[in-house]
């Protein structure tokens, strides 16, 4: 939470949205992570399916990730992170309202 402070994002929300944590600063859109017991070995973070994020994402990113639909990154246990691209993918989510009518929301 520091980092998008640190970042001029603004105070971060916490919530549990679907008994899952989100995060959300305002101007942005709501982002989730989940573990779920269906699926041991991997974990996910949610975006808000009716945006254009994970369709950037895919673009900016598509082999660096793998994706659930329009709506999650989902990550092995094992898998290598690549932190850089992950973060951007978060401060564009945090940022999504102000980016949106951008193509590639900017990037």
């Amino acid at each position: 939470m520091a980092e998008a402070k640190k970042n001029g994002l603004g105070e971060v929300e916490e919530a549990l949205k679907w008994g899952e944590p989100s995060y959300l600063v305002k101007g942005g859109s709501a982002i989730r992570c989940d573990w779920k017991e269906k699926f041991p070995d991997q974990y996910a973070v949610y975006f808000n399916c009716n945006t254009k994020l994970v369709d950037t994402f895919k673009e900016l990113y598509g082999d660096k990730f793998r994706f659930e639909g329009n709506r999650a990154m989902v990550f092995g246990v094992n898998d290598k992170l690549h932190k850089k691209e992950l973060k951007h993918c978060i401060k564009l989510a945090l940022t999504y309202h102000k980016l949106k009518h951008l193509p590639l929301l900017g990037a």
